[in-house]
């Protein structure tokens, strides 16, 4: 058995053809899913790039497994401690150990681990290529060694490829000869009108359109396609053309990937393909530009696109899923499963791979606290987030949300509906209390990182921030901001 799995950051499943963009971003993605199945309400639960893949490898939430943030203690996996054997549990059982177990030959290409300081990611892989870019390399330094590898070994069976593409993310780096290929096209929906962009530029917080990189509105000439504010309109149109691009030149690639396994006669029923996300990104959404900084719909919904050989074809999968899921899912569906008294909190959907079953649960719980400290569920047509930590945004502590009819999170409905706030707050307590009871560990690390200052990216800038904003049409929001974060 061969698998190929396309590890893409930073990607919405909303700009995906496959889940209803109207734009041409996602042709060999959507090809994919025509011959597999594909997951309508897959979720991050822990955002972003650090926690969730965390989450992904350990099947565990960061609750559990300790990371939840960017820094300080909660950037790092928890110790197994007295327990421990010559390896560590979770060493032993994470999602590429699975493969391994099952007898593959497992590579990466990602330069994640080097990123992070995540080495525990690596646990599995016979070979990792890291090009040296810690995450600002583009697609075209990656696809070559991913083709050559191919061309040398790939007739060999029983082999496991994770392939990471990092175009979507910020900042924007596709390749200059790439062009623009959606600058004629008007963005679908076009949600963010006069009105809303004019409140999009008085919005207080990092990310904003006067500040797209967190905390200035700086340019840089590596990154040409990546703007420093936007001023109008056509701005913030020129900002999503240029995540689209990233998205469609990472589309690109993977079809320069997949062409090559065709030619050689290696697509099809054996082939396994999997391809998803770490998280996705706000673009608009909460006043945010570019950036997966809150525990919301457009930064923890995910795509999950699964090509299984002899499962289900151009099938959608409802309910909600989260990335733990996933590896108790491969641990079935390869036979090798759990050694020594380690668990998953993620729940298998290898029946819904192989027969179309519903393996979905009623909930899920989604948690932030790298850019804010915030836990939300999505349950329904619904979601509810409650805010420790706003990191300098003027989020109200309850935001309720129906992100059916209002995807874009334009109407807070939490004082419209107290009822759905309670349930969703139980929902929360309630998924607290589980995650707890099963941990070894008497703290929620959410509150470690409140503990040690707060999140990462806000930490320490409240009163350089200030010094911004004074002067400026958003002066007058100070005292609020002041108010809100009186302790910086």
């Amino acid at each position: 058995m061969r698998v190929i799995m396309f590890d893409i950051d930073t990607l919405r499943s909303d700009h995906l053809g496959c889940y209803g963009y109207g734009r041409n971003t996602s042709p060999v993605i959507d090809s994919v899913a025509r011959d597999g199945v594909r997951f309508d309400d897959y979720y991050c639960p822990n955002a972003p790039c650090l926690p969730s893949r965390a989450s992904l490898i350990t099947g565990r939430y960061g609750i559990r497994n300790g990371v939840v943030g960017h820094g300080g203690t909660a950037a790092d996996l928890r110790l197994q401690g007295e327990s421990r054997h010559f390896t560590d549990d979770c060493s032993e059982n994470g999602l590429f150990m699975q493969f391994r177990r099952a007898g593959m030959h497992t590579v990466s290409f990602s330069t994640f681990a080097e990123r992070h300081s995540a080495w525990w990611f690596n646990a599995g892989f016979n070979e990792c290529c890291n090009v040296g870019g810690r995450g600002g390399e583009s697609a075209e330094a990656v696809t070559p060694h991913v083709l050559d590898w191919i061309e040398r070994n790939g007739q060999e069976d029983n082999w496991f490829l994770h392939v990471h593409f990092w175009d979507p993310h910020t900042p924007y780096r596709a390749p200059a000869s790439f062009g623009n290929p959606f600058e004629n096209e008007p963005l679908p929906g076009d949600w963010i009108t006069e009105e809303v962009f004019a409140q999009h530029l008085l919005h207080v917080g990092p990310h904003g359109a006067n500040e797209i990189g967190m905390w200035t509105d700086a340019t840089s000439p590596q990154f040409p396609r990546h703007p420093g504010s936007l001023k109008n309109r056509a701005d913030m149109k020129n900002m999503l053309d240029q995540y689209d691009c990233g998205v469609r030149y990472t589309d690109d690639n993977i079809g320069m990937i997949l062409s090559l396994l065709k030619e050689k006669g290696l697509y099809d029923e054996d082939l396994a393909v999997i391809i998803t996300s770490d998280h996705g990104e706000n673009q608009g959404e909460l006043g945010i530009y570019g950036e997966h900084a809150t525990a919301d719909e457009p930064t923890c919904h995910i795509p999950m696109i699964i090509k299984w050989p002899h499962g289900k074809k151009n099938f959608v999968a409802k309910g909600f899923h989260d990335n733990v899921d996933l590896l108790p899912t491969v641990a079935e569906l390869l036979g090798t499963g759990i050694q020594g008294d380690y668990d998953w909190d993620g729940v298998s959907y290898a029946k819904t791979l192989m027969e179309g079953a519903d393996c979905s649960r009623d909930s899920v719980v989604l948690t932030q606290c790298c850019h804010v400290c915030q836990r939300s569920v999505r349950f329904g047509d619904y979601l509810y987030v409650r805010t420790v930590h706003g990191g300098y945004h003027l989020f109200e502590k309850e935001m309720l949300f129906n992100v059916k009819q209002d995807p874009h999170e334009l109407h807070d409905l939490s004082q419209e509906h107290p009822e759905l706030c309670a349930k969703g707050a139980k929902l929360i307590l309630d998924w607290t209390d589980e995650m707890m009871k099963k941990s070894q560990f008497d703290v929620d690390p959410l509150w470690t990182v409140m503990r040690e200052g707060g999140p990462e990216h806000c930490r320490g800038m409240l009163e350089s921030y200030i010094k911004r904003l004074e002067g400026t049409p958003r002066a007058s929001q100070i005292p609020a901001l002041r108010e809100m974060y009186p302790n910086g």
